[in-house]
C-alpha cells in the first residue's frame, strides 16, 4: 500500500474546519471565571448566554457562524478541483491564500471594522471560486 501524505490544501480544509471552533473560543473568552449568576459564560445554556452577548463577544460569535457558513462551499470547491485534475500546487497556493483571508476576516469581524471585513469576506468568496474553477479544462 502507497503511504498517503497530507498536501497543503488538506491542511488548510483542517484549519477552515478549526475556525468556528476559535471563534467560539473568542467569544467564550474571560468569562469563565466570573459566576453565571453575574454574566459569566453558562455552559449548560451556551447559545442563549452567546445571544446575550454584546459588542466584540458579538462579533465573535457571527464570526463563528460566517465560518461554519463558508465551510461547505471550500470543501466543495477543493474536493471538486481535485475531482477535475487541477494543479496541486496551485490548489496549495489558493488554499493557503483562503485561509489567510478568512482569519484577517474574523480578526476584523471582531474588531468591528466592518468595511474592511467585507471587502476581505469578498475577496475570500473570489479565492474560493478560483479553487473550484481550478482543475476546469
Amino acid at each position: 500500500m502507497t503511504p498517503v501524505h497530507f498536501s497543503l490544501v488538506h491542511w488548510c480544509v483542517l484549519v477552515v474546519a478549526l475556525l468556528p471552533i476559535v471563534c467560539a473560543g473568542i467569544a467564550k473568552a474571560g468569562s469563565f471565571r466570573t459566576p453565571r449568576s453575574q454574566g459569566g459564560y453558562d455552559n449548560g445554556d451556551p447559545r442563549a448566554w452567546l445571544a446575550r452577548q454584546t459588542d466584540w463577544r458579538a462579533r465573535a460569535n457571527a464570526a463563528q457562524a460566517n465560518s461554519f457558513e463558508a465551510l461547505p462551499f471550500f470543501i466543495g470547491a477543493v474536493v471538486l478541483a481535485q475531482q477535475l485534475g487541477a494543479r496541486q500546487s496551485l490548489l496549495d497556493i489558493l488554499a493557503f491564500v483562503f485561509v489567510v483571508l478568512r482569519v484577517v476576516y474574523i480578526l476584523l469581524y471582531v474588531g468591528g471594522q466592518a468595511t474592511a471585513r467585507s471587502l476581505v469576506w469578498t475577496l475570500a468568496l473570489a479565492v474560493n471560486v478560483a479553487i473550484l474553477f481550478a482543475g476546469y479544462h
